[in-house]
């Protein structure tokens, strides 16, 4: 064989595989690379959208937790205002309980008091009734002498 025919066969077979490479395997090979650097891209944006998207939520973490801490601060000290008052009622009115209460046992005890001192004031009238009929020796009639008996008592 002819070293010039086996060369320009060999140069005949590599162009015309070079252009079944060229023209059936490698648009595929450059689309699937094509595709798969597009996917790595879109991945990498992604990517980069999740961590701006997780910087954004634990920004609004962070702000609704301040608010949740500061709305949490103002709740307790509202109870405790409201807890202060309900104290200070309390105890204007168990204050307001003991002086009626005080005032009821005054006036109990000055109503007997005034029982005691007219039951006195009868028992006294009665002994001396009873030692004005030992000096004069007969019987005084109570039920002529009220008016007399009656001053004694208001004297008494």
């Amino acid at each position: 064989m002819n070293l010039n025919a086996t060369i320009f066969f060999q140069m005949l077979v590599f162009f015309v595989l070079g252009w079944f490479t060229m023209k059936f395997v490698w648009p595929p090979l450059t689309k699937a690379m094509d595709e798969r650097r597009q996917k790595i891209a879109d991945g990498l944006a992604a990517s980069e959208k999740g961590k701006a998207d997780l910087a954004q939520a634990q920004a609004r973490i962070s702000l609704i937790e301040a608010s949740a801490k500061s709305e949490t601060h103002t709740r307790i000290a509202d109870a405790e205002k409201q807890a202060a008052q309900l104290i200070d009622a309390a105890r204007r009115e168990a204050e307001a309980e003991r002086a009626r209460i005080q005032a009821q046992a005054r006036q109990d005890a000055e109503q007997e008091v005034q029982r005691v001192r007219d039951q006195l004031r009868e028992d006294v009238a009665a002994l001396a009734v009873k030692g004005a009929e030992q000096i004069l020796k007969r019987e005084v009639d109570a039920r002529a002498h009220a008016e007399l008996l009656s001053q004694l008592k208001a004297q008494l």
